[in-house]
């Protein structure tokens, strides 16, 4: 009997356990919430007293910069804990460090008051209908976050404050106040985004499998070719980090970002070779050990990820904020607002807890649910982060980095089912051809080709046939192969579930922000 109320006192004590985590996260949320109340109402005043609008505007602010470390942040640090070259706590510790240095060292001190220019601000003249309509565009493009984070779908922060932004902004100016062509380009960034993201990461992941492990040596091949990949990697991130990263503290075209971020990759690979080598001497020959050379350039790019997030989206979280702060203080609808301090502390330290609160849920969709990582398929997924940014912004593509970083691990997902596909074909093939009926036989020729590199298959593989008068598998076989595989490594009901949030990511924070833009209106006029 008494072991009987014992387990039942267990069983009580884990169905109640989620819940007291829960709400250990929401009462350090509102008491972050609660210090932004205090501190603003001792800090601003507008004539002797504190401004109502502004105390209001800046709890919108954190519980926005929060959002944004619960969903946004993910995909710098996902793939790296996905790949286990990151722990869960790592990641978050490291994550939250770069991104608050990135804000606060980078931010910049001013920020576009209309992210990306949808709207024109000419449109909303009056100070109060400006605030109300960018008080509603924060709020709106903070709580389809918080949904987002809930359902586990990452989504593009931008995107959901230029929804909340149009939407208020129609609602407070009418239809011609929009910039369609603009939105029309971000329309199309959904696409863009992820299908760039997920090319180059599928061509990074190839190459490595071209170069690196589909040879018979593959810790010579990985002596070789890892130094080359880091220093590739260096360059895209010095010139990422200069372009995007430090752009509001040293502003330079494109050449001057790229050249300099070169001479660094190039002093890097010098430096990064005999490392490897000295590295390599401790392996073995398989694939578990050149995984491993990926483990501290995967470290550093969840990091530098991280730190140009923090300098680049941070914007998202304080710039309606700062305008906000700007017509309050001063009482103009400007085009571009200064950001003071503690505005940007409100989006470093609110991202950084929302990442610590909520975030290991979405690092663990991106890292882990989506498909199988390793370390060599984070490191094409941060690669192609970096890549296609620095492509996208040269040619003028407005683009996602959420987008990007989810592309990239569909991409190396697909492109693993192609190549598993493939495979199955290549070995059904040779038993199919094989002349032999000798079991044997049959598994001793596997046994090599799986050992040969990839042009001494084919070759394997064309002798055989040349050899064999049997017929070849049918296109139905082969298409019913492929299919097993398929299902088994990209999870289809997250890709259904993902490009359903993004694409009415827009949509429903616009539609939401003109309803609460309406509601403010209708309780702020007398």
């Amino acid at each position: 009997m008494q072991a009987m109320e014992l387990q039942n006192i267990n069983d009580i004590d884990d169905a109640t356990k989620h819940s007291r985590k829960e709400l250990f996260r929401i009462g350090i949320a509102l008491l972050f919430i609660v210090g932004i109340m205090l501190y603003t109402i001792s800090q601003n005043t507008v004539d002797g007293s504190p401004s109502t609008l502004l105390i209001i505007a800046a709890m919108i602010g954190g519980y926005m910069a929060m959002n944004i470390g619960a969903n946004d942040v993910a995909n710098n640090v996902g793939p790296a804990v996905g790949s286990k070259a990151l722990t869960m706590g790592g990641a978050i510790l490291i994550a939250a460090i770069f991104e608050a240095s990135g804000a606060l060292v980078a931010g910049g001190d001013v920020v576009s008051t209309i992210k990306k220019g949808i709207i024109d601000p000419s449109g909303v003249m009056n100070g109060d209908t400006f605030v109300w309509m960018m008080m509603a565009a924060l709020l709106a493009g903070a709580i389809w976050l918080n949904i987002a984070t809930a359902l586990g779908a990452p989504v593009s922060t931008t995107h959901s404050i230029v929804g909340g932004v149009l939407g208020a902004g129609i609602a407070a100016g009418g239809m011609d106040i929009a910039n369609w062509s603009k939105m029309g380009a971000i329309a199309a960034s959904w696409v863009i985004s992820p299908m760039l993201g997920g090319l180059i990461a599928a061509a990074f992941l190839y190459m490595i499998k071209r170069f690196i492990t589909y040879r018979a040596d593959m810790l010579g091949a990985a002596r070789k070719m890892v130094p080359i990949f880091v220093a590739v990697m260096v360059w895209a991130f010095s010139t990422y980090l200069i372009l995007k990263g430090l752009k509001k503290i040293w502003k330079v075209d494109f050449l001057t970002a790229g050249g300099t971020g070169l001479v660094i990759a190039v002093i890097l690979y010098f430096v990064v070779r005999p490392l490897v080598a000295k590295a390599a001497v401790k392996l073995t020959n398989d694939k578990e050990s050149v995984n491993s050379l990926f483990t501290i350039p995967l470290i550093f790019s969840a990091a530098l990820l991280s730190f140009a997030h923090g300098a680049n989206d941070v914007a998202n979280a304080v710039g309606p904020l700062a305008a906000i702060n700007e017509v309050i203080t001063h009482g103009d609808v400007v085009s571009k607002a200064a950001i003071p301090l503690w505005v940007m502390m409100i989006g470093a330290i609110g991202i950084a807890i929302g990442l610590a609160l909520y975030g290991p849920k979405l690092i663990k969709t991106v890292g882990s649910e989506i498909t199988e990582l390793n370390k060599m398929r984070a490191f094409c997924v941060a690669m192609a982060a970096a890549i296609t940014v620095i492509i996208a912004s040269q040619l003028g593509l407005p683009v996602s980095s959420t987008h990007i970083a989810v592309g990239g691990i569909f991409g190396v997902g697909f492109l693993r089912e192609y190549l598993k596909a493939t495979y199955i074909e290549m070995v059904a093939e040779i038993k199919h051809h094989h002349e032999s009926d000798n079991p044997e036989e049959v598994e001793a020729f596997l046994l090599a080709f799986r050992k040969a590199s990839l042009n001494k298959k084919r070759g394997m593989l064309q002798e055989l046939k040349m050899k064999s008068a049997k017929a070849h598998l049918t296109k139905k076989e082969r298409k019913q192969l492929k299919r097993v595989y398929k299902t088994e490594l990209v999870k289809r009901s997250h890709l259904y579930k993902i490009a359903a949030a993004w694409v009415i990511t827009v949509p429903f924070s616009g539609l939401m922000a003109a309803l609460l833009f309406f509601m403010i209106r209708g309780m702020m006029m007398p």
